[in-house]
């Protein structure tokens, strides 16, 4: 991960486990990563639009329930971002890990009858949200993260790729358009982990404006919060 930039900001001295590629405090006094926060607006404002409709058409908590919980990773990460301190990264990790757990719950519900709780499988999530918050609130290793994260989004590919290529065929376009889009965000993260200093080189030399495109965790947001709406809808 890149260190602390040297400019010095209104939240003060890093104290987040992670830093990431864009300079910290470049573009305002007041936010640490200016493009990495407001980037996370499309993790807030299209799934409050699609909580509003859910609620309006009458369809099930639970997706109401995946709509929220991806808003919530947007605040977090939205705080993370603007303050890099370590309270707020959880705010941002944490839903990460309750989100997709609401994702899984939603796509093995998905042939049941309507108004019917699988509490086995509700019991095993939440289990595994419980132990994953109090292991990582111990270890602080954001690798264990990472790991967890990786491993609910792998159940939620599968089980994804499964319902369109067996159980609902017409959505292949939209299941693979979101799988494909998630994927362009996890490779653009990569990048900007991988080829940081390179990066930071590169805008040194191009205009801020046209220096912000290089900024691949903010595409990351951008492409697996536009993924994982897509991933709701399906």
């Amino acid at each position: 991960m890149a260190p602390a930039a040297d400019r010095e900001g209104y939240w003060g001295p890093p104290t987040s486990t992670l830093e990431w590629c864009e300079e910290n405090y470049a573009v305002s006094y007041y936010i640490a990563e200016f493009w990495n926060t407001v980037s996370n607006l499309i993790f807030i404002l299209p799934p409050v639009y699609g909580a509003v409709q859910t609620y309006k058409d009458g369809l099930e908590k639970r997706y109401l329930a995946a709509y929220l919980c991806l808003t919530a990773v947007g605040l977090g990460s939205w705080c993370f971002h603007m303050t890099l301190k370590y309270e707020m990264q959880l705010l941002d990790e944490l839903p990460m890990i309750y989100s997709c757990c609401v994702f899984v719950y939603c796509l093995y519900e998905c042939f049941k009858y309507k108004n019917t709780v699988n509490y086995p499988l509700l019991f095993l999530l939440i289990t595994y949200s419980f132990v994953v918050s109090i292991v990582y609130l111990n270890l602080k290793e954001p690798v264990f993260h990472q790991i967890m994260y990786g491993t609910l989004v792998s159940i939620i590919v599968l089980r994804s790729v499964y319902i369109v290529l067996w159980v609902y065929p017409w959505l292949r376009g939209l299941g693979y358009t979101s799988l494909t889009v998630f994927l362009m965000g996890f490779f653009l993260w990569n990048v900007d982990n991988i080829f940081c200093d390179k990066l930071r080189a590169l805008r040194e030399k191009m205009p801020p404006v046209v220096g912000a495109v290089t900024q691949f965790h903010a595409w990351w947001h951008i492409l697996t919060g536009l993924g994982s709406y897509l991933h709701i809808l399906l």
